[in-house]
């Protein structure tokens, strides 16, 4: 079989074999007499120059001449008043001028890691060379090397840390820009503060207090060289995670301090012999005052385009909401652990608080948990998905139901058993009592659920999706598309409880709703804005005389309704109550989520409690958001009202406005309430009479 192969191979190759050997004449031809060598060439010249052209443009582009400045200066954050709030964290330590810093530190750094630095203008073409072999070597990857301390300052800087030719010849132009607007010094100084020593420290001034608790002009040879050892890997190299290698690193820089003829063999030898001393007296400077609400900032500066690393190390101005005095007053109530009753396996109950300017939408404080906060962690206050209960009711229905004509007063049937929509829904009151009809003002104040649900199969399950959308909560889930999700709450794909906070400004703002937001604006380390946003995002969620039919319908909440236990004391609030339920059974009757939302002219505040997840051991006993949520709720506004302006709002609750209208119907009322009193006081006399009764005539006469 391969005899025959062979020969049938043989004789393709005899018959092909003339004509590749025209082919390739043909093409050599071709290629003479169309110059396409030239041609090649001439491309290739044209691709470089385009390249060398975009590099070019692309270092001028940059901000250069603005890096020190960004180094120096930290990202602040001021309040609405535009006074400072404090800093974010950033990649940066305690800045110090290279006069600050050991000379030893500056001959151990150049001896190690650009020996040419004070002749070269930038760039080292012996390092290109070798970085350049390593690149054929490692087939396209660029493995290390060959940057001087220029291009590793343009590195850490502007690019990111991929290894690419393409990012080496970035970092390169990058260099020649930084040589042409700053000294030698200023580049090794803005060198040293910028980089990394491991342990969450950044800057050498403050790895010097890091690891042996003096400043970077006291260090010593054998610590300048440790620190210089340590820019190769904090990570390994520092002595606190691992001595010996530290030490090893150590003396190799003594030995390169040697080849550099910075220091002689003899005090290398001495210098290795020593141990090294560690103290550590670093404090980090806490500028990140308001974690949560920092934390929202930079998620929201993000949205703007910047990224984390952008935003936290490029000195910029951060204007913001903030009102420091609404913010201090919330951290100190959530301090008191008395309003929470934790899981008995210590899992804490968890809350979050938002409080939002009702004219604007702006975020004035904020709380996203409890326990101990982790940077840009879990912000239950913007971040999560709960499902909100009753608090939507107001939105979804009661909200569409005066527009399209209900009133105050209005009738509502609450019947046990009712049924509603094509799947034959049903509900049941949290009380399990029902009245058989009540008006609209005492559904609403009682949250009571089968009106609820009979108002909305009225006026039609699109009217409410369509209101909670001008309110800014969007339904998309098809699940969400029901009764149940939209009268009470229930959604698979729930809500934020800035999302509630957002959505009722448009009942504290006269039918505008604002959406909520943290930052103003941002102005860059030069001056410039950079971003506006001091103009609120606004819509009209419905007409002023809804809106105050509304609010007059929610003061009731708290006067007699569902609410009044929390409400605070002295003072005229509007808003809802809500919870969710569980689903297991449970001796308590508990919940799972709690809400209460509360308003004024003001300001809106949105509470919710609750485990971030729950079971039969991690759930609210309590049955209501009165019990709950509610003396939490009450303990922040009455430390947070005295300090609002305290607009009084242009409406009465919504029982009193009937009341007035229908002064005769009120008097009826009030005697039928002073009839049932009397008969109820005459049955407990009965009822008590016979207890006695009975008990002396057991006496009397035995059992």
């Amino acid at each position: 079989m391969e005899e025959k192969l062979k020969i049938y191979l043989t004789k393709f190759w005899k018959w092909i074999s003339p004509y590749l050997i025209q082919l390739k004449n043909h093409f050599i031809r071709i290629w003479r007499k169309f110059h396409i060598g030239k041609i090649l060439i001439l491309l290739g010249l044209i691709i470089s120059l385009f390249a060398t052209i975009s590099l070019y443009i692309y270092a001028k582009v940059e901000d250069v001449e603005d890096l020190k400045a960004g180094i120096e200066q930290v990202t602040t954050v001021y309040d609405r008043n535009e006074e400072e709030a404090g800093t974010l964290y950033s990649q940066r330590g305690s800045y110090v001028s290279i006069k600050e810093m050991s000379p030893e530190l500056i001959n151990a750094v150049i001896a190690t890691e650009d020996t040419r630095f004070y002749k070269h203008k930038g760039f080292d073409i012996i390092g290109i060379g070798r970085a350049a072999v390593q690149y054929v070597l490692k087939g396209g990857q660029i493995s290390g090397g060959g940057s001087t301390i220029t291009q590793q300052l343009a590195k850490n800087s502007f690019l990111t840390l991929d290894q690419t030719l393409i990012r080496k010849l970035k970092e390169l132009f990058l260099s020649i820009e930084i040589e042409k607007e700053y000294t030698k010094d200023e580049i090794l100084e803005m060198y040293f503060n910028k980089s990394y020593f491991g342990n969450g420290v950044w800057g050498v001034e403050d790895a010097a207090h890091k690891y042996f608790g003096k400043s970077a002009a006291e260090l010593n040879l054998a610590e300048s060289a440790t620190l210089v050892g340590m820019l190769k890997g904090p990570s390994n190299y520092n002595p606190i995670d691992d001595m010996e290698k530290a030490i090893g690193r150590r003396n190799i820089v003594l030995d390169l301090m040697v080849n550099n003829e910075t220091i002689t063999r003899d005090t290398a030898v001495a210098v290795q012999q020593e141990n090294l001393t560690l103290v550590d007296n670093y404090q980090e400077s806490n500028g990140y005052k308001y974690p949560y609400y920092f934390d929202a900032v930079i998620s929201e500066a993000i949205k703007h385009g910047f990224t984390e690393e952008e935003i936290l190390g490029g000195g910029y101005k951060i204007y913001t909401s903030l009102d420091q005095t609404y913010q201090q007053e919330m951290d100190q109530v959530y301090e008191k652990d008395g309003y929470f009753e934790d899981a008995s396996d210590g899992t804490l109950l968890q809350s979050a608080s938002i409080m939002l300017d009702s004219k604007t939408g702006g975020v004035l404080a904020v709380i996203g948990g409890r326990g101990e906060h982790s940077f840009r962690g879990y912000n239950r206050a913007t971040q999560s998905t709960l499902q909100p209960g009753s608090v939507l009711k107001p939105l979804s229905i009661y909200t569409p139901a005066l527009e399209k004509n209900y009133d105050l007063d209005s009738i509502l049937p609450d019947e046990e058993g009712l049924k509603f929509g094509e799947d034959n829904y049903s509900v049941s009151n949290a009380t399990n009592q029902y009245l058989g009809e009540v008006p609209l003002y005492k559904a609403v104040a009682d949250s009571l659920n089968v009106p609820a649900v009979w108002l909305l199969n009225e006026i039609g399950l699109n009217a409410g999706i369509k209101s909670l959308s001008k309110f800014g909560i969007k339904v998309t889930n098809e699940e969400d598309k029901n009764l149940s999700a939209i009268a009470l709450g229930g959604m698979d794909k729930g809500v934020s409880p800035l999302d509630i906070a957002s959505a009722y400004t448009g009942l504290a703002n006269g039918g505008i709703r604002s959406k909520g937001y943290f930052i103003t604006k941002i102005v860059d380390s030069t001056g410039a804005v950079v971003v506006d946003n001091e103009k609120p995002k606004q819509n009209r969620a419905t007409s002023p005389e809804v809106a105050e039919k509304m609010t007059s319908l929610l003061i009731g909440v708290f006067t007699n309704g569902t609410g009044e236990r929390n409400k605070p004391a002295g003072y005229t609030i509007a808003g809802k109550t809500g919870s969710t339920q569980l689903t297991f059974e449970n001796e308590y009757n508990g919940t799972k989520d709690q809400w209460t939302v509360g308003y004024t002219p003001d300001i809106v505040l949105t509470t919710w409690m609750g485990f971030d997840h729950t079971d039969e051991e991690h759930h609210m006993t309590t049955s209501s958001a009165a019990l709950g949520v509610g003396p939490l709720f009450k303990a922040q506004m009455e430390q947070l009202l005295p300090q609002t302006p305290l607009t009084a709002f242009e409406t009465k609750s919504a029982e009193t406005l009937v009341a007035e209208e229908n002064p005769q119907e009120d008097w009826k009322e009030d005697i039928k309430e002073s009839v049932d009193n009397l008969k109820e006081k005459i049955n407990d006399g009965v009822s008590t009479l016979k207890e006695k009764t009975s008990g002396w005539l057991n006496g009397v006469f035995g059992n």
